[in-house]
């Protein structure tokens, strides 16, 4: 692959394990390496309980599967990969059996960053922006210590963060590792999320189907109803990140995955809207008791480490991100990438 510069940027010889190759960002990933890397040397780790998931790996290329429960065996067996790409988790920030959370996004987790470490074998993982909490304290990819997440899948995430850099403290370390804060990613092969998928396939399916687009009202008196912010990524862009530190092993370290350019959830409504043709129009909803306290406002990623660490490469618009998404994906009969 070419780097931002048009040099050869080469990917790691051997196969390149991707865990939660059969979830959004994962397929994605092996589609990047797949269309634009000509790599088919993938092994997709994955635990499939989503009927319809299946159908993220169908355009895939790819040389092994593996339940999640296979995998150390496998590393066992004397195979050594190029690369662990660990995306793999329990992603619904609605999780509330932490016990399960501790067990698959901690434990799983420092496993295979041992295992990483002990065989000299480059180690690329999923964080999130969840970790930042209320924002409080900023979304500076820097700042650790003080974060209080807002739910458990948020503090199972931080705590992993945490745990590498104490490995990172004591020199217990893969060969080259990075840790990607992603913040709110959207786009093809979602669809298995159902309630957790992004705002943009939810806008897209309201609208379709009612003709209106349900918003939360703010609860609180500094943001007015659909006002709220984020940082929407689009997912190619996000996997465009992974892919590049993959190439460009010289730098490890814990990165925000954003824009750097929050977006109102009206801006993304009326950007949805606006690629079906229809007009904007929004029911405004009271937000569910359970996400009191634990709903983020506003979310931002600082990109000044990221764009040091020698990722200079724009990211997309939400109004372009979304008009691919709905175009070329929602639009389609097979929407699968």
């Amino acid at each position: 692959m070419l780097n931002q510069n048009g040099r050869t940027a080469k990917l790691p010889d051997g196969p390149i394990v991707i865990t939660g190759g059969a979830g959004m960002i994962g397929s994605m990933v092996a589609w990047h390496l797949n269309d634009a890397c000509d790599r088919d040397d993938l092994i997709i780790v994955d635990h499939l309980q989503h009927s319809d998931q299946w159908q993220n790996l169908c355009r895939r290329r790819y040389s092994d599967y593996l339940d999640r429960d296979q995998l150390f065996p496998w590393l066992q067996s004397g195979v050594k990969p190029g690369a662990v790409i660990h995306m793999g988790a329990i992603s619904a920030t609605t999780e509330r059996d932490v016990n399960l959370l501790m067990q698959y996004n901690f434990k799983y987790s420092q496993a295979l960053w041992q295992w990483c470490a002990r065989n000299e074998v480059p180690f690329l993982y999923a964080s999130s922006a969840a970790t930042y909490g209320d924002g409080a304290h900023g979304y500076d990819d820097n700042v650790f210590d003080p974060l209080r997440p807002l739910n458990e899948y948020g503090y199972s995430k931080h705590l992993f963060d945490l745990w590498v850099l104490r490995q990172v403290a004591q020199r217990v370390t893969p060969p080259h590792w990075c840790g990607f804060k992603f913040f709110n990613v959207y786009g093809p092969n979602e669809y298995h999320k159902q309630d957790m998928a992004s705002m943009t396939w939810h806008c897209f399916r309201q609208i379709r189907d009612t003709g209106k687009i349900r918003l939360f009202r703010s609860a609180r008196a500094d943001y007015a109803d659909g006002m709220q912010l984020r940082d929407f990524i689009y997912v190619k862009d996000a996997v465009d990140v992974v892919a590049h530190f993959l190439a460009h092993r010289h730098t490890s370290g814990i990165f925000n995955v954003g824009t750097g350019k929050a977006r109102t959830f009206r801006d993304l409504a009326l950007a949805v809207t606006h690629c079906q043709e229809r007009d904007p129009a929004i029911e405004w909803i009271d937000m569910p008791a359970g996400l009191h306290g634990r709903y983020q406002y506003f979310t931002q990623a600082s990109l000044a480490k990221l764009r040091d660490a020698g990722y200079t490469a724009p990211f997309r618009s939400l109004e372009d991100g979304v008009a691919d998404y709905v175009r070329h994906y929602l639009t389609h009969p097979d929407p699968y990438c």
